[in-house]
């Protein structure tokens, strides 16, 4: 278990590693263990002020294992419920915990995968990136957020679109629709994801969580219960050591030290 992804915090960065190159990094037993293990790990620690998300190999990930999906048919809907009671909590974690998460994506990102990232904060690709749901292909259904997230970021109607019809989206069309922020060349993929993360970590913790949990919930809100949800975010914010210190910082004038808090 602890192989298939890697974990290293250091000055305030989660730096999460899918380390299986030689099969694809694939969502399997392996995966699942590990994935849970390290989004627990990340929500409990509080030093982390970002998490920057990558993988070893030719490949992102080819997404779900099929060879999962085919051992035995009569337990395959029991072994779903298993899997995604973990997965789901781990996505869970990831995307509503108070670090801001970015990817860098190369090559292929597939299925489970494409879930994953879409509700990432900011995904870097490489120009050879592609993005396949491959769910109909199999006749499967997206899950781990594949229809929440993907149609956050780029449309309901461009969603179903993408799923029902199949679609794969290299670099350029992904960050045309809104699936990729940034297109860099391969080489700088991971330095630019990591120079993002360095930000975050270097900035109001407690500011980034309260915008990324206020625009997750924008869509599913009315304009009155949106405006309480900020009110209610930015009361807590103002009581923040964080706040104090930009608003002293920018009459002092000087560049603001943040430390998470």
């Amino acid at each position: 278990m602890a192989d298939a992804i890697t974990l290293q915090v250091e000055d305030g960065i989660a730096r999460v590693v899918l380390n299986r190159p030689d099969s694809g990094n694939p969502i399997d037993d392996d995966f699942i263990g590990a994935f849970e293990e390290i989004t627990c790990a990340c929500s409990d620690d509080e030093s982390i002020r970002a998490v920057l998300i990558s993988a070893r190999g030719k490949r992102f990930s080819v997404g779900g294992d099929i060879r999962d999906f085919t051992e035995d048919r009569d337990l395959l809907a029991a072994k779903i419920r298993k899997w995604n009671a973990s997965l789901n909590g781990s996505v869970a974690r990831l995307h509503r915990g108070d670090a801001p998460t970015v990817v860098a994506v190369h090559d292929v990102v597939a299925g489970g995968a494409l879930s994953i990232i879409s509700g990432c904060d900011i995904v870097v690709a490489s120009p050879t990136a592609r993005f396949v749901a491959a769910y109909a292909s199999i006749g499967y259904c997206p899950d781990l957020g594949g229809t929440i997230n993907l149609a956050r970021r780029i449309g309901l109607a461009r969603a179903k679109r993408f799923h029902l019809l199949h679609e794969i989206l290299d670099a350029e069309e992904a960050a045309k629709a809104g699936l990729v922020d940034l297109v860099v060349r391969e080489e700088r993929v991971l330095e630019e994801a990591e120079a993002i993360a360095r930000k975050w970590a270097a900035g109001p913790t407690k500011a980034y969580a309260e915008i990324r949990r206020l625009m997750q919930d924008a869509h599913a809100s009315t304009l009155e219960s949106q405006l309480e949800s900020e009110t209610r975010s930015l009361a807590r914010l103002v009581q923040t050591k964080d706040a104090w210190e930009a608003l002293t910082a920018f009459l002092e004038k000087r560049p603001p030290r943040y430390i998470g808090r």
